[in-house]
């Protein structure tokens, strides 16, 4: 069309994202591409990853645990370091022995999944891909979270909830979750100004801040967990190997058989408390 301006080439959109910073600039070019719908599309899409919007944000979805996770502009990304804290709940749900209600499945029925501070459903999502036929329940206190983790669990006849906590959980769970799942906010609120632009000015605060030391919200979950939990049921949430002490410390405050897990390749550490009884 006369006067338009041509799509721009693959070479050029490596070129234009390497001149932003962009780390990864041939895998998100190819990204970009195979998402837009029309040559403007790409170009407005280079232009936003170029400002530094973040790429999930851009392209609609983010890859989690082998699943394509719908998120957007507002709702925190799902990191690939959380995919230890899923493989640490998998590994617990099918290795469940006799007397312990953390397996597949309970004398009551399936497995019953909670995941707390859900964002967009991912960790719920991936749990109940694993451990099918599990009922996965997720909540978090951001409507536009709670609305992406709708979208996510669908497929698997998930509900996502919105609220505080455990608030919003019917009460028809007490006492019968056999997973719980926390990827609780956990930089402490003097250092988000720290973090990298991406989340600092594109994901919620709500979803990074987690305090003076960064373990008020992580206190809160411990505190409520053994009312939810089956005997033998598990919480899991992630936190940073500084903090680890100190958060496996709250949850032995609350009565949990705890215990720290770490992974040097995805950088994780994850703190595991079982009710006993």
């Amino acid at each position: 069309m006369p006067g338009s301006s041509p799509p721009p080439g693959r070479n050029a959109v490596v070129a234009r994202l390497r001149a932003a910073g962009c780390v990864f600039a041939e895998e998100e070019a190819r990204l970009l591409i195979t998402a837009a719908r029309t040559p403007g599309d790409l170009a407005a899409m280079v232009e936003r990853r170029a400002a530094g919007l973040p790429l999930e944000h851009i392209v609609g979805w983010a890859e989690f645990c082998g699943l394509r996770i719908a998120v957007g502009p507002g709702v925190f990304v799902p990191r690939r370091r959380t995919e230890f804290l899923v493989a640490q709940a998998i590994a617990l749900a099918r290795q469940a022995g006799p007397g312990d209600l953390a397996g597949t499945a309970t004398p009551d029925g399936p497995l019953i999944i909670v995941d707390l501070c859900c964002g967009s459903g991912a960790v719920a999502a991936a749990l109940a891909a694993a451990l099918h036929p599990a009922e996965a329940h997720a909540a978090d206190i951001d409507p536009a979270a709670v609305a992406f983790a709708r979208r996510n669990l669908a497929a698997f006849g998930g509900q996502a909830h919105q609220g505080d906590l455990y608030a919003p959980l019917p009460a028809a769970l007490h006492g019968r979750v056999g997973l719980l799942t926390a990827n609780v906010p956990y930089i402490p609120t003097d250092e988000i100004a720290l973090l990298p632009a991406e989340a600092r000015l594109h994901e919620p605060r709500a979803a990074l801040d987690g305090g003076g030391d960064g373990l008020a919200v992580l206190r809160r979950v411990a505190a409520g967990a053994p009312e939810w939990l089956a005997p033998g049921g598990h919480l899991l949430t992630e936190t940073s190997d500084r903090q680890a002490q100190q958060a496996a410390g709250a949850f032995a405050g609350c009565g949990l058989d705890t215990r720290v897990v770490t992974s040097e390749e995805l950088s994780a550490t994850v703190i595991i408390g079982r009710r006993s009884r």
